[in-house]
């Protein structure tokens, strides 16, 4: 940064001439030293939305397949080992915010496919999946 100040050596209301300050060193002045390294695929809002909601609707339509609570719940894991196989594909070469979405949705329904099953377990006493 540099102020103008008047010329020593001329006359009064003469051009300022611009003398340089030298930093303080609280602001940087030049290039920063290090790179700075910016995400290729950030994760946003919409494309975590947008996984979930595939993902949502990808393991209903292999739910309904299902006829009884054992059936529901292989389809549901099925479902569930595809969309995650998908998700990593999506991490290395897509969107990681989609992909979130989908893992994320995917890890709620499974879980809900195992609260069906240990419920059904519980008031039944014999375990459904076999």
């Amino acid at each position: 940064m540099t102020i103008a100040q008047p010329d020593p050596g001329s006359a009064p209301g003469a051009a300022a001439r611009a003398v340089p300050r030298t930093p303080s060193g609280l602001f940087p002045a030049g290039p920063p030293t290090r790179p700075t390294y910016r995400e290729p695929h950030r994760v946003t809002g919409a494309g975590v939305a947008a996984g979930g909601g595939a993902a949502a609707g990808w393991l209903l339509l292999f739910g309904l397949l299902g006829t009884d609570v054992a059936s529901y719940a292989w389809w549901t894991v099925v479902a569930g080992l595809l969309a995650w196989a998908t998700a990593l594909v999506l991490v290395r070469y897509g969107d990681r915010g989609v992909a979130t979405g989908v893992a994320i949705v995917t890890a709620g329904g499974w879980s809900i496919a195992a609260a069906v099953v240990a419920v059904r377990w519980a008031t039944g006493g014999d375990w459904p999946l076999w």
